[in-house]
This record gives structure tokens, sequence and C-alpha cells, in this order.
């Protein structure tokens, strides 16, 4: 069958390498791609934008694509599945991702934590104020105890949250989000959130609506220096499994999360056909020492870089648990695993995720042995060299039988890449791995 997958992203490249490998894809169109998907064999960059429906709807019906795959969240949360179901012509593609009343997960955190509340799902206190409620939100900032989490409610790149440990710093944010719009009409409201002590993970969902598979976990690293210091950013690197998530831990994610989230959107009539995302903190229980779950976040997509250490993992015909998901009997299929450990270091423009410059030619990465590239933010130059184009660039990713191989080895690997002002984290598993000894 022709696929078209929506995305520009690492997360994209990933997703077409283990696409265009199945035995079921004919030809895979990426929009609008970038320099590592147009390599990708039968794979076809294409100028289609993903959130124009009626363009993407025409290049469907004129290349004979049955099946959609949709990468990032924004095509999701603006309806995309909705305008597929709806349009005569359209209806019987198959699109892998929720329509906009599933992707509302990811779209609005007040309906996230609001959707858990409802379904007894465990995560941190909350409230949630608009600009009017400003100075209620200042209130009840000073009832928590540092450090003071903000959540732009809509959708903000990965960068709408905000970790602060200074009470006055938090209330000019605050008031930076709802009155100054910090964050445009994604900080229309705002939530204001406990903060959970504990260590990060994600796990990863794929869904028909009533079944459901579980993927292998990841652990991403948000901040844009070593030590988990500076802004958040999209993400700079990735390892997948994380070790602390045992079969006990994992347990517990399915029977106290994972399966009332499946529940609950079944419950509440919300038809979800693709991956739900559920950003976690393993918090230590005080009395009995023995990690806790609970949801920082859900989205509606797979994560970014986590994708690039995930999919690379998964051995299974991917196409084919798309076709099952979109049947709806998912259940009948298997999640087959490489039981190694994946890890990935993005590599960044300079000044990312601040203000950066474009069009840098990239060197070395023909010269990477034994990892994957996946690229981010590439394009290919009217003299055919290899461009920087975004703020995260290249992903390098590496498998190895443990995590401190997989990390050398990509670190081995990024060594021979180069651009002019490029970056990248130097402690991408490090916290992992001090908790292993």
């Amino acid at each position: 069958m022709n696929i078209l997958l929506l995305g520009s992203g690492g997360r994209e490249h990933a997703m077409a390498c283990r696409i265009a490998a199945s035995e079921r894809c004919s030809k895979l169109y990426v929009a609008p791609g970038n320099a590592g998907t147009g390599e990708v064999p039968k794979c076809e960059n294409v100028a289609c934008d993903p959130m124009n429906f009626a363009e993407v709807g025409q290049f469907v019906t004129s290349h004979n694509v049955a099946m959609v795959v949709v990468g990032p969240e924004a095509p999701l949360v603006a309806g995309i599945a909705d305008y597929f179901a709806k349009e005569t012509n359209l209806k019987n593609v198959m699109v892998i991702g929720p329509g906009a009343s599933g992707a509302q997960l990811e779209g609005s955190k007040d309906f996230a934590k609001q959707f858990m509340q409802r379904h007894n799902i465990p995560t941190a206190a909350y409230r949630t104020f608009a600009a009017s409620e400003v100075e209620d939100g200042v209130a009840f900032l000073r009832t928590l105890k540092s450090p003071y989490v903000l959540k732009a409610d809509g959708l903000a790149a990965g960068k709408g949250v905000l970790i602060i440990d200074n009470l006055d710093e938090a209330e000019r944010e605050l008031r930076g989000m709802l009155v100054d719009g910090k964050f445009g009409e994604a900080s229309a409201k705002v939530v204001v959130e406990e903060f959970l002590s504990g260590v990060e993970l994600s796990v990863f969902v794929l869904t028909d609506g009533r079944h459901y598979k579980i993927l292998p976990t990841a652990k991403d690293y948000k901040r844009i220096d070593d030590g988990d210091t500076g802004p958040n950013t999209g993400g700079m690197g990735s390892i997948s499994p994380v070790h602390f998530a045992d079969k006990p831990f994992m347990q517990k994610v399915e029977e106290r999360i994972v399966a009332p989230t499946v529940k609950g959107l079944h419950d509440e009539g919300i038809d979800y056909k693709g991956f739900i995302f559920v950003g976690l903190m393993a918090v230590r229980n005080g009395n009995t020492g023995e990690l806790e779950p609970y949801v920082i976040e859900y989205n509606a997509r797979m994560g970014d870089p986590e994708t690039e250490s995930v999919f690379p993992r998964i051995t299974s015909d991917v196409v084919d648990l798309f076709e099952h998901t979109w049947q709806g009997n998912l259940h009948q299929t298997t999640v087959d695993v490489d039981p190694r450990t994946a890890a990935c270091v993005m590599m960044v423009s300079g000044g990312y995720p601040g203000h950066y410059e474009k069009g840098k030619t990239i060197t070395g990465v023909d010269q990477v042995e034994g990892s994957m590239v996946f690229h981010a933010g590439t394009r290919r130059g009217a003299d055919g060299s290899l461009q920087t184009a975004g703020g995260r660039v290249l992903c390098i990713t590496s498998l190895a039988d443990n995590m401190p191989v997989a990390v050398l080895k990509s670190y081995q690997e990024v060594e021979k890449i180069n651009w002019e002002g490029c970056f990248f984290r130097h402690d991408i598993g490090q916290d992992l791995l001090k908790m292993m000894i």
C-alpha cells in the first residue's frame, strides 16, 4: 500500500525507517520530510502542508494513499482525523492518530487533568487559572512548597512548562504567561501544579480504542545544558529502555494508568486510534520505599526524541500494527522488541532553544559507522550539501547490549559530525547510570 507520513523531524525519520522496512509498504511519502527522510528506501518527500487538510486530502486521493500516519501534535489537535472521517472520498483511509476530542489529552493540560480526576488516575494536585484569575493563581502559588510548576494549557512546542524554585519569580512568570501572553494563546489558561519529586520516564501506548499495546519505555532529557540545567527544549536525547521500569513497576503503570486511560476514553465516547504518550514521574513511597507512578502529562502522539530510541527497538512490522489499530483488533497482534538498549544524542544549532541561524553546512555524517543518524532539522542546499534547517538538527542513536556501551558509542559517533556552532549535551543517560551503581 501507499502510505503518507506527516511531519519533518527526527521522530518522523525514525518512523519512516520502520514503515518503509515493511513488506506492506509499497511507497512512503513524507510531508514535508527532511534531508534524511528523502534518503530512506521507498521514501519520497512531498511539499504538502500537514496543517492544510484539503491539500493533504487531495494528495491522498491523487496518489492512492491507503494510510496516513500523523507524526506531530498540531494536525491532531486541529482535527485532521475528523476531516478525513467526514469526507466521503477519504473516510476509508486509515488515519493513525486520534480525532480532536482525543487529542485534547495533549491540546489542553486542563482537560487532561480533569480527565485524570474523573478516572482516578494518579497525578499531582493542581488548579487552572485564566487571565482574569491571575491574582487567585498567585494566591494558590503561595500555598505550595517550592519548586513551583506552571504549565501553559495549550500547545507550546514542548516549551510551555516552567519549574521555578523562587516564589517571586514564579509569580512573575505566572503573570507573564496569563497577562503578557508569554506563550501566546497556549497560555490563555495556566495549570499551576504541585511539584512531584522523582525520576521521569515516558511510556508509549498504541491503542485501537479498546485494546492496547505498551511499547518500550524511554527517558528523555529536556533541558539544554548538562545536569538538567538551562531552559527547556524539545529534547536533547533519550534512552530506551528505562532500567527501573521493571515488571512490578510496569504492572502498576498498566493497572493504574494505561488501562483506566483507554477505558476512560472509550467510556466517554472518544474514538481513539493511535498513540498515547504517558509522561510519568516515578515517586519513591516514603513508607514502602517502592516507586509509584504518577502522570505528569499526556501526548497524543509519539515523543521526540524518544521515538529515535524506541522505534529502532521495535522489530514487529509497524504497518501491520497500524492496520490492526485501524481495524480495532490490535489484541490479535504482538509487539516484538529488540532487548538491547538504545541511546540517542541530539545535536542542535548554537543558540537553541533561543535564536539560532540556519543554513550551516554539516560535515561528517558519512563517517558515522554502526549507529543510526536521524535527521531532525536538515535540508539539502542548492549545491547538494547537507545544511541545518532547525534548532534540533541531528540525532545519533546506537544499540548495544547495555546502556554504558550504547551511550559511549553514540558519543563516539557524535564527535565525527560538525557544523559551525553545533552543540550537544555530554551527560545523556548519566543519571540512570548512577542509579544502577
